[in-house]
């Protein structure tokens, strides 16, 4: 559409040079044909750039449905294959899920003895480390305190 506007432009414009063409002085024809030859060079680039620019809209737009087409062929393939290792892990699951409550019940009383020997263990190792950690705690905040009763540097 817009090929055809120009075309029509052009030969109008060279009807109206033609006509004209006999009554101008031959170096006005010249620098009018020189105007008429700019216009037609200028027309011809803006052209060629809306052309480019539609070829790559056109290649732009190829690409992303293309993308979009692989995307939405590879989600149609994959998604069986989600689906049967999903039903094959709910199956697992359940076959194992006896294996780990005898795990559970068969753990529980070890752990519950071993908790039972460690606490006192733990309790004893808190009781004794508690007063050398605050004795700890008294001496960083003297140094602090004496740190902070130092004079500013100068």
């Amino acid at each position: 559409m817009n090929f055809s506007n120009i075309a029509a432009l052009v030969l109008v414009l060279a009807v109206a040079h033609g006509t004209q063409a006999g009554s101008l002085v031959r170096r006005d024809a010249q620098s009018e044909l020189d105007k008429i030859t700019k216009l037609i060079n200028d027309m011809s680039a803006g052209l060629s750039n809306a052309t480019q620019e539609v070829v790559e809209k056109i290649k732009t737009l190829e690409m992303s449905n293309t993308a979009q087409t692989y995307m939405e062929d590879s989600r149609s393939q994959i998604q069986p294959l989600v689906d049967k290792v999903q039903a094959e892990a709910a199956k697992l699951q359940e076959q194992v899920k006896p294996f780990v409550s005898d795990m559970e019940e068969q753990i529980r009383p070890v752990m519950e003895n071993f908790q039972t020997q460690v606490k006192p263990l733990a309790d004893n190792f808190q009781a004794q480390v508690k007063p050398l950690a605050d004795t700890m705690m008294k001496i960083f905040q003297q140094l602090m305190d004496r740190t902070k009763a130092l004079p500013a540097p100068q």
